[in-house]
Formats: structure tokens, sequence, C-alpha cells
């Protein structure tokens, strides 16, 4: 009972890396299939509140954002370059937190703020075993 309370799962164990997956799973789906391709392929109203945000050459940076998030997510849902792909995705999320939703109330960066906690645990901690990264680092 006190491990099933108080109890670890370890690094590199098969439970650690099923939750990895899980997670790094429906997190990339997520911000590319509700974020991403919303984004993609920028839109003038996307590219102008780039340049609002303060951006040099907004649609660079519009074309960034959109493909940290549509490509980002797919790669970080495959465990693919999951580690560069969750750092765009921190880039981009935690532009939406700190400088998109700057003056919003905390509701509305709490999705940007999951995501970049997210994505920084993936950059942290890889993929896992049950990604393509593996297979790619063989």
């Amino acid at each position: 009972m006190r491990e099933l309370l108080f109890g670890s799962v370890k690094l590199n164990s098969v439970v650690g890396d099923i939750g990895l997956l899980v997670l790094r799973v429906f997190a990339g789906l997520s911000i590319m299939y509700a974020h991403g391709l919303q984004k993609f392929p920028p839109s003038a109203r996307f590219i102008e509140g780039t340049a609002e945000m303060g951006f040099p050459v907004p649609v660079l940076f519009a074309w960034a954002a959109a493909l940290s998030e549509v490509v980002g997510g797919v790669l970080l849902a495959l465990g693919l370059a999951t580690r560069p792909a969750a750092f765009f995705i921190m880039c981009t999320v935690g532009t939406a937190a700190f400088v998109r939703h700057a003056a919003d109330p905390y509701r509305m960066k709490e999705l940007p703020f999951l995501f970049l906690a997210t994505a920084f645990m993936f950059l942290c901690m890889g993929a896992g075993r049950f990604a393509l990264d593996r297979l790619v680092k063989k």
C-alpha cells in the first residue's frame, strides 16, 4: 500500500516509458491539431498579429510559429527529433504565454503554460523507449 501511495516510477522503466508515450502523443497531436493547423498557412491576420507583437519580418516568424506547432507537434507525437521539436514548441508557446497573452488573465495563459511545461519536460527527458528517436539512435 505504501508503494502505491508514495512510490515512484523509476527512469527507463516500461511504466515510465508508457507514460511518456501517452503524454507525448496526446500533447503533440493536440498542439498540431488544435493550434498549429489553424495557423497553417499563416493568414494575413496572423501575420499582422505577429507584427503587432514586435517581431521583425513578421511573415517569417508567423511561418516559424505555424511550422513549429504543425511539424513540431507531429515530430513530438512520433518521438522523432523530440528534443529539437520540443525546443521550437517551447519558443512558440512561450511567446504565446509571455507576449501574446501577457496582459490577459491567467486562464488565458494556462494552456500555453501547460504546453510550455510539457515541452520542457520532453526537452529534458527525451521521448522514451517507445519513440522513433530510439530507432534512429541505433
